[in-house]
């Protein structure tokens, strides 16, 4: 049987079982073991299952434990285990509690603290929906309470929630660095600007939100001392430490993604524990919930890693490359079809899956252009960003929806989405013009 016709056929099989919402976990790995098996029993037009045995169960074992066992992998556990610690006992909290005392009296400035309290989350956490989910406890029933326009008060938190993919650490990049071969390091250092660029994209559209309509974002009534204010702000210093550990650390030379992942979590439990904020309770929830999330994307890890191997077998990554000859196809008219499939796989699929699914084909047709990897990652963690949040399947959206217990309608909460999507895509353009954005820190690192 020819390669290139199981190649498609298989890669057909995935669509349509994620189509008909098959996880894609097992729709991957499903795809690959069965494919592979066809592939070499009938190898020769006869059909041989005795042949097909073992180079089957090869792609299985080798796969996977070549996943299972990779050094980088291991912070994933680390860093979501920091992301609950430090939520269960208030260290995200703490951020936007100072964002919200500091910008109180603006216009918006629940809004705007609600966006900064996220991005504070995403430096600690790395995952946007955890992001989403736990901000959005927080932050939109009390701008619900102070009479902000319903699409402003969950908008604001579904969009914010989408920086835990950017801003490092962000499992997003370690997965990416994972499949890639790429420096984990250099790809944390490369999301913050472009992270930080996006946080202010969005205060932006905030202000100017309200400053068209002052109603939308109306400055609560109480007043604020200075004392109350920077106590507030004095109290969100485990945040800083830890940042500092993971993005000085590596920037420094001094540690490893994965030796800062290790020590920043034994950090936070420290941090903790003499701050009497973290009982044993909440230490075993905190690892039974990182165990649960944990396992779920080490299975899409898996499925990928063996559908990985099946595209490898069946040579359609070559295949795409020989057909988008760089001396014919424009780089820009390039870009822009791989930004249109992006946005539109992000409306059906979640981020994870689509970054699995589309590495084995996009990656090779990068390194045809001759463009930079460690950019091409930050491209595409912003392109699921916008997928986040855009209809019909915008996971945050769903995500601020079940939060507040459907009390502003899902189409309420896409009409606010819409204007920061536009944001998103200035973002987006500037970082595919200028690629020095994504690279600068990477590129000047020790």
């Amino acid at each position: 049987m020819d390669p290139i016709t199981v190649g498609i056929v298989g890669f057909s099989c995935v669509l349509l079982l994620l189509a008909i919402r098959v996880p894609i976990a097992f729709a991957m790995a499903g795809v690959a073991v069965v494919c592979t098996f066809l592939f070499y029993a009938m190898r020769t037009g006869d059909f041989l299952p005795a042949r097909a045995f073992r180079p089957t169960i090869s792609l299985i074992y080798g796969n996977t434990f070549e996943l299972i066992h990779s050094y980088e992998l291991s912070m994933i556990p680390l860093f979501v285990l920091l992301g609950h610690i430090a939520f269960r006992t208030g260290l995200t909290g703490d951020i936007y509690a100072a964002a919200r005392l500091w910008l109180a009296r603006i216009p918006g400035g629940v809004a705007m603290a609600s966006v900064i309290g996220c991005g504070g989350f995403s430096a600690i956490t790395g995952s946007s929906v955890a992001c989403a989910s736990a901000m959005g406890r927080i932050c939109t029933p009390e701008m619900l309470r102070l009479g902000y326009d319903p699409r402003l008060a969950t908008s604001s938190v579904a969009v914010g929630g989408t920086l835990g993919s950017l801003i490092p650490p962000s499992v997003l990049f370690i997965i990416y660095g994972i499949f890639t071969e790429t420096s984990i390091n250099n790809l944390f250092l490369a999301g913050v600007l472009p992270g930080l660029l996006s946080l202010a994209g969005f205060l932006i559209v905030i202000y100017l939100w309200v400053r068209i309509d002052p109603k939308a974002g109306p400055a609560p009534k109480e007043q604020t001392i200075a004392s109350e204010r920077w106590q507030m702000l004095i109290r969100t210093w485990p945040a800083a430490v830890l940042f500092s550990i993971i993005i000085g650390g590596i920037y420094g030379g001094v540690f490893t993604a994965t030796e800062a992942a290790a020590i920043s979590c034994s950090v936070t439990v420290f941090i903790s524990v003499i701050r009497k904020a973290l009982s044993w309770a909440d230490f075993i929830g905190s690892v039974r919930e990182t165990c649960i999330q944990t396992s779920q994307i080490f299975i899409i890890a898996a499925g990928a890693k063996m559908f990985v191997g099946f595209v490898a077998l069946t040579g359609m990554a070559p295949l795409l490359v020989s057909l988008v000859d760089p001396s014919e196809t424009s780089v820009w008219l390039f870009l822009l079809s791989l930004v249109g499939i992006y946005i539109v796989l992000g409306m059906f699929l979640d981020p994870l899956g689509i970054m699995v699914l589309t590495l084995p084909f996009t990656v090779p047709m990068i390194e045809a252009y001759g463009l930079n990897i460690i950019w091409f990652g930050v491209v595409v963690v912003k392109l699921l960003e916008i997928g986040l949040i855009t209809p019909p399947v915008g996971l945050n959206v769903f995500v601020i929806g079940n939060v507040i217990d459907g009390k502003v309608g899902i189409h309420k909460i896409f009409a606010g989405v819409s204007r920061f999507l536009v944001m998103d895509i200035i973002v987006l353009a500037l970082i595919v013009i200028f690629p020095l954005i994504s690279l600068l820190l990477p590129t000047t690192m020790r």
